[in-house]
C-alpha cells in the first residue's frame, strides 16, 4: 500500500514539474508558436526588388494576394495575431529583399490588447523609418485600421475599442504625411453609419469575407 502511495505521489510530482516547465517556457516565449512558424517560413522564402509585400496581422494573412491581383510578385507576409512589435521583430526579412512596395496594415491587435492609439502611431513610425533606412527605394503604403463590430459577440477586446480606431487612423494619417509616405483610407469603405464594421463584409466582426477582400483589392489596385 505504502509503495503504491509513494509511486502515485511521485507521478503527481513529476506531472507538476512538467506543467511548471511548460508554463515557464510559454512565459519566456515572446511570440506565439504560429508567429514563429510563419516568420521562420518567411525567412526561407526569397523576395526580390520586384515584389509587392502585404504586411500585417490576420486580416492580411487571410488574403490570397497573388490571386487577387493576378500578380505573382504580390506576396503575403501577414501573421495572425501580429502586433507592431511583431512586425518590427521580423522586418529585416522584409527589407533584405529590397521590395518595390510594402502595404502595411497593423494595430488592431495592439488596441485589442489594451494599447493606446498614440503607441500604435509611434511604432508605425518606427516601422516606416526602418524600411526607409534598410530598403530606401521601397515605396511604403500605410493602410488604415479596419473597423470592428460587436454584432457577433466575438473578439470582445477588439470590438470594445471600435471608437479608438478612427483616433488611431487619424494619427496614422498624420504619421504618413510627416514621413512622406502614402496613406490609404480603407476604414471608410468598410464602416457602417455608426462607424462599426459593415456586417456585409465580415462574419465575426473583425475579419473579412471574400466580398471584403475584393473591396480592399479594388481600393489599392491603383497603387500597384
Amino acid at each position: 500500500m505504502k509503495r503504491n502511495l509513494v509511486l502515485i505521489f511521485g507521478l503527481i510530482c513529476f506531472a507538476v514539474l512538467i506543467s511548471l516547465s511548460e508554463d515557464a517556457s510559454a512565459q519566456q516565449r515572446k511570440h506565439t508558436t504560429y508567429y514563429e512558424q510563419r516568420a521562420s517560413l518567411f525567412d526561407e522564402l526569397p523576395t526580390s526588388k520586384k515584389d509587392i509585400i502585404f504586411l500585417g496581422n490576420s486580416i492580411t494573412d487571410g488574403g490570397e494576394w497573388s490571386e487577387l491581383f493576378q500578380n505573382r510578385h504580390c506576396k503575403n507576409r501577414g501573421i495572425s495575431g501580429d502586433v507592431c512589435d511583431g512586425v518590427l521583430d521580423r522586418l529585416e526579412t522584409i527589407t533584405n529583399g529590397q521590395p518595390a512596395k510594402v502595404f502595411l496594415m497593423i494595430g488592431i491587435n495592439d488596441l485589442g490588447r489594451g494599447g493606446h492609439p498614440d503607441t500604435v502611431a509611434m511604432k508605425t513610425r518606427l516601422i516606416i523609418k526602418r524600411i526607409k533606412e534598410e530598403s530606401p527605394r521601397t515605396e511604403i503604403y500605410i493602410q488604415s485600421i479596419l473597423p470592428t463590430n460587436d454584432h457577433y459577440g466575438m473578439f470582445g477586446g477588439h470590438t470594445a475599442r471600435w471608437k479608438d480606431i478612427p483616433v488611431a487612423n487619424e494619427l496614422l494619417r498624420q504619421v504618413a504625411e510627416e514621413e512622406d509616405v502614402t496613406y490609404i483610407d480603407l476604414f471608410s469603405l468598410f464602416a457602417d453609419e455608426e462607424g462599426k464594421m459593415n456586417i456585409n463584409y465580415s462574419n465575426d466582426g473583425l475579419h473579412l469575407t471574400g466580398k471584403g477582400y475584393l473591396i480592399w483589392r479594388d481600393a489599392v489596385k491603383r497603387y500597384l
